[in-house]
């Protein structure tokens, strides 16, 4: 059975929106960490979501990699830069990685648009 990171995410989503119903002054703090984390500075928001995929990829995290191939495609991710933040995955994370470098092309081949 494979797995759908549409519904990985949508999942994931509705679990989050119990947690800020709980704890909402830390999902508020992560939230505002987020934000400033991912704002373009020397770093384009694109690169920074191409850095949060690699290190999702690396820690075998498909919600990460959901979350961020669905940010990525927004931020107007071509399949070449995919592909090459997923090499250096690869590269550094070994098999594993190569596993979930995988996922996070089906995530982006189920989540981008089809013509």
């Amino acid at each position: 059975m494979s797995k759908s990171f549409v519904e990985i995410t949508g999942d994931v989503s509705q679990a989050l929106g119990k947690l800020r119903e709980a704890v909402p002054d830390a999902m508020q703090g992560f939230g505002a960490l987020s934000k400033a984390a991912m704002k373009a500075g020397a770093l384009s928001a694109l690169d920074k979501e191409l850095i949060a995929l690699a290190i999702g990829v690396t820690s075998r995290c498909d919600a990460c990699i959901g979350f961020h191939v669905k940010a990525l495609i927004r931020l107007g991710v071509t399949r070449e830069q995919l592909m090459e933040t997923l090499a250096i995955c690869t590269y550094m994370g070994g098999g594993p990685a190569l596993m979930y470098a995988a996922e996070a092309v089906r995530a982006f081949e189920e989540m981008s648009p089809k013509d």
